[in-house]
């Protein structure tokens, strides 16, 4: 399936002055975890194939829904940095207007006019993240992580949050400690120190924590944009 690859655009917000840095814990070179990333990849890779198969006929019926709605394709990817700063394609349906960077890059808002009409049932649903199904199975993320952002925004947060870039010392996730504790509704200072939490605690066990506690954020339609 093609997709549309979104340029760079420019971005439409100036970063916090010197006075307003926001510093995190600075982590040590963390330890290897031979057993808990065998066990987690090979299931990343198992529920993926598994996923994409299930909902093969479900994501085109999603894909024809989109282009109904609004011209373009449905599907459209951006470059976002991954484990050790690694950029990667990752791929999303699309919730907004073909144009909706024409005029530089900006975050989505509370009733954003360039989300259309099955972009907001998409977000509310979080379905338009599944084709990051086929990120996951390619082993460029992982179904639990932080969040992988786009290398303009790591620019800018670079500016005032000292330390933001350890978040990339891990596989980034489909889903994250702070997508559960607030999603949207975090500012990048509040969200990191949610992402420096789960790489010093995290476990098989708080993958299925956050797994689980997804779908009641789903289920609640919370934090959606």
């Amino acid at each position: 399936m093609s997709t549309v690859i979104e340029k760079e655009a420019p971005v439409l917000w100036d970063a916090p002055t010197e006075k307003e840095k926001f510093y995190v814990e600075q982590l040590s070179q963390q330890r290897e975890r031979p057993i808990y990333e065998t066990v987690k990849r090979l299931f990343d890779f198992i529920v993926s194939f598994i996923a994409l198969i299930v909902l093969a006929i479900p994501m085109l019926i999603i894909s024809l829904l989109i282009v109904w709605d609004s011209p373009g394709c449905p599907i459209y990817s951006q470059v976002r940095l991954g484990k050790d700063e690694k950029p990667f394609t990752l791929y999303k349906f699309r919730s907004m207007r073909k144009d909706a960077e024409a005029d530089g890059l900006r975050w989505a808002e509370d009733g954003d006019p360039r989300i259309t009409r099955i972009g907001h049932f998409l977000r509310n649903t979080r379905m338009d993240e599944l084709p990051q199904l086929w990120n996951i199975l390619k082993g460029e993320m992982s179904f639990v992580g932080p969040r992988p952002e786009r290398p303009e925004f790591y620019a800018i947060f670079d500016t005032y949050i000292v330390g933001f870039r350890q978040r990339m010392m891990v596989t980034p996730g489909l889903t994250g400690l702070a997508q559960v504790n607030g999603g949207y509704d975090l500012r990048p200072e509040e969200k990191i120190l949610y992402d420096i939490e789960y790489i010093k605690t995290r476990s098989l066990w708080l993958d299925c924590e956050c797994l689980l506690r997804t779908f009641g954020v789903v289920l609640m339609v919370k934090g959606a944009r």
